[in-house]
């Protein structure tokens, strides 16, 4: 099944891709095989609070569920820059940025909401990727969140 076909199983209609405020940067690049996203923050408008620490202004809970969406945005930019979702060979590599109350130290749980849903649109084997969560004491506009990608592409 191709991961387009795929995205419909699961009635996943993906956002607009991102627009940066700058216009000297995107939210994607190819390098030969690899395509690297820039960070992205979740969408504002998916229901869940997305300003703010996690831990103290948003819970957990809508942490996870805005790094799927912050993912779904990924996804949206990775869409635009090749054409179709059908070209991604491998998720590589997810790195996963939480803006952090002190004291909280799930950033991983946070962003399993980003890699489980990696692995819900590519299969265990595509979607599986090195990753890393950290968290941070700010982040800008105050998101809770921001997540960049590396996926091996098709040529």
């Amino acid at each position: 099944m191709s991961f387009e076909a795929r995205l419909i199983e699961l009635g996943v209609e993906l956002p607009p891709p991102f627009d940066y405020p700058s216009a000297n940067r995107t939210g994607c690049v190819q390098a030969g095989h690899l395509l690297y996203s820039s960070s992205h923050p979740p969408p504002e408008d998916f229901g869940v609070v997305v300003r703010g620490k996690v831990g103290a202004d948003v819970s957990e809970e809508d942490a996870v569920a805005a790094a799927r969406a912050t993912s779904m945005n990924i996804l949206a930019s990775v869409r635009r820059q090749l054409g179709s979702l059908d070209r991604v060979k491998q998720v590589v590599k997810v790195t996963g940025m939480v803006n952090s109350a002190p004291g909280f130290e799930r950033q991983w749980a946070v962003i399993d909401g980003a890699s489980n849903f990696y692995v819900d649109v590519f299969g265990p084997i595509a979607g599986q990727h090195a990753r890393s969560a950290v968290g941070m004491f700010e982040l800008p506009r105050l998101y809770c969140m921001e997540i960049e990608a590396i996926f091996e592409i098709e040529p």
